[in-house]
């Protein structure tokens, strides 16, 4: 756009800046066009509850309100996109919907619509609206996530491998507990993203800029009309608070950074060196010049989005500091930008790692056969001592410590341990001798069997993982059938007003 048209914009008799027009007014604009969770149909859903609302209360009449009603009812058919041009220099898609309804009632007819409305509650709604349509949509998308993973650990429940700690090798798991341990907290994160539907499916509308208004409006039917759960409870809270959108992002990072720690770990074990896991190859990429590589590269993606996520969250949050108590800019334009990147960043990580996870491979020899000769089962072995030769632990822990000591220094592994040099150290440290043959020690040292003895609450015997895994499957049920009741009072709320609008306009 090379030249500005000035519109009316009250007591201001310029135009805006083109400064202001290149860096706020178009950007904004086409932010809000381009928006994918359908603001213009949002803004036509507002005016038709607002417009049945004014005629029921007699705030306008109503031949008037069905004049509005069937221009606006032919603005929704036109779908997600208007058939008429939107002109960025009506500043904002609601501007350019009343534009066209004046046009196409009168000034008189279509200029009531706005009665006892501002454009503060309007906006503070549409954007509630919106969000709401991109909350439903990554609830969807994190529960599929966790669905997959959930069977991803089914099948692996016998996958014995070595647990880290410190990127050491600590003691015997199975893959499937490590999942499940992941699983844990992704239910955890899921749950604060959706508690924080409490705070945003609430209605502004009616707030009027940001005192109310004198006319006699009825805020509870707009906010059924709009599927929301109640009306706002203060005006001024109406159109000042976005605390939603923080609650909602740091809900995202915070599962962001969970996503970021799992795939660290798959990272870390599909190197060579490793060798536990290895990606898909729809899920890798070739180096240009050395043709072994097989790089995980949606891995590293997902990690490096989880740090977008977070910088959305701190950015929304400080928009919104050293602010007034009441609206203005920083709040109502400047804070959203990041909300519709965290939700775009969160959309891609939650498909780029659930297409990895679907699709990855285990090496479930490889694990255990490392998980032999790595020390990981050592603990065990100290356990058994305590056990049989009816010492302490810690004395069973020194003899063991100097056992791997021994073994490492002599290049030997764990599966390689006997009795003549535990005897040896035993003797040497505490003068005596353990009464355990070399089959019992090797028993005492193989990761399948301490897997399976370890059959607590929490711990993973395949019996066990399975019953935690029935756990989280039941939570997520739950989640889900939360979500559609959500989702099915909205669309109940929406079919509802349809039919009320075709009712009043026929």
């Amino acid at each position: 756009m090379t030249e500005q048209k000035v519109q009316a914009r009250g007591k201001i008799k310029k135009g805006m800046a083109p400064e202001i027009v290149k860096h706020f007014s178009l950007p904004s604009f086409a932010e809000e066009v381009a928006n994918p969770y359908h603001a213009y149909q949002t803004y036509l859903d507002l005016n038709k509850a607002h417009v049945l609302m004014l005629a029921k209360q007699g705030v306008i009449a109503q031949d008037v309100a069905k004049q509005i009603l069937r221009v606006t009812d032919d603005m929704a058919k036109m779908g997600d996109t208007p058939a008429f041009e939107l002109d960025p220099n009506r500043e904002d898609i609601y501007l350019n919907i009343e534009h066209y309804l004046i046009e196409h009632t009168s000034l008189e007819i279509g200029g009531q619509m706005h009665t006892a409305r501002s454009r503060n509650d309007l906006i503070g709604s549409a954007n509630r609206l919106m969000v709401r349509n991109a909350f439903f949509e990554v609830s969807r998308l994190f529960n599929g996530l966790r669905k997959t993973i959930i069977a991803f650990a089914r099948a692996n429940t016998d996958a014995v491998m070595s647990g880290y700690t410190h990127i050491q090798p600590s003691e015997p798991i199975t893959f499937a507990h490590y999942c499940s341990a992941v699983l844990n907290e992704l239910e955890r994160d899921y749950r604060r993203l959706a508690n924080a539907y409490a705070g945003l499916n609430l209605c502004p509308l009616g707030a009027g800029s940001m005192g109310s208004t004198t006319f006699p409006i009825d805020r509870q039917m707009t906010s059924d009309l709009l599927g929301f759960d109640a009306p706002m409870n203060n005006s001024i809270d109406c159109v000042a608070s976005r605390d939603y959108m923080v609650e909602i992002l740091a809900a995202l990072a915070m599962a962001s950074n969970t996503f970021s720690r799992f795939c660290f770990d798959l990272y870390l074990w599909a190197t060579p060196d490793y060798g536990y896991v290895e990606v898909d190859d729809s899920c890798a990429v070739c180096s240009s010049i050395m043709p072994q590589k097989k790089n995980p590269f949606t891995l590293e993606l997902v990690k490096a989005k989880a740090a977008h996520i977070e910088g959305f969250y701190i950015s929304v949050l400080n928009a919104m500091k050293n602010t007034p108590f009441t609206l203005q800019c920083d709040i109502a334009m400047e804070a959203p930008h990041y909300l519709w990147d965290g939700f775009r960043e969160m959309t891609a990580s939650f498909e780029i790692l659930r297409a990895t996870a679907s699709t990855l491979m285990v090496k479930k020899a490889r694990m255990v056969e490392t998980a032999k000769g790595n020390f990981c089962t050592v603990t065990e072995l100290a356990n058994t001592l305590v056990r049989r030769d009816k010492i302490s632990f810690r004395e069973a822990h020194e003899i063991v410590a100097m056992v791997v000591d021994f073994m490492i220094t002599h290049a030997k592994k764990a599966d390689e341990i006997g009795h003549e040099v535990i005897d040896e150290i035993f003797g040497r440290m505490f003068g005596g001798k353990t009464c355990l043959t070399d089959e019992e020690i090797h028993a005492a040292l193989d990761p399948t069997a301490i897997v399976m003895a370890k059959d607590v609450l929490g711990g993973p015997a395949p019996k066990e993982v399975g019953r935690q895994l029935d756990c989280l499957e039941a939570a997520l049920a739950a989640d889900e059938r939360e979500l559609e009741d959500r989702q099915a009072k909205v669309a109940a709320a929406k079919a509802d007003m349809e039919a009320r609008l075709a009712a009043f306009i026929a």
